[in-house]
């Protein structure tokens, strides 16, 4: 039989334990993706919360490369920049 004695048990590891502990970004930081339903098939898809240091703009490009689809960016005066994507 081994003697377990000399070697500790090991815990459990929270890879984001770090970053519940800290104020750091992400920690209290949201992104929300809302999904608004049309006519038929069609839907608006909003984005919101993005870190003002992202380029909106390269996101959206993207985006509607894509998903092959048609999009904007809406400035908002309450909740700052917002990616919108019609589907």
């Amino acid at each position: 039989m081994v003697d377990l004695g000399t070697h500790e048990i090991p815990k459990s590891f929270d890879p984001f334990g770090e970053a519940k502990e800290s104020d750091g970004p992400g920690a209290k930081e949201y992104v929300h993706i809302r999904i608004q339903q049309r006519n038929g098939k069609k839907s608006l898809t909003t984005v919101q919360g993005l870190k003002k240091e992202f380029s909106y703009e390269k996101i959206l490009k993207d985006l509607k490369k894509e998903f092959c689809c048609n999009g904007n960016v809406v400035n908002d005066k309450e909740l700052g920049k917002i990616i919108q994507l019609q589907v």
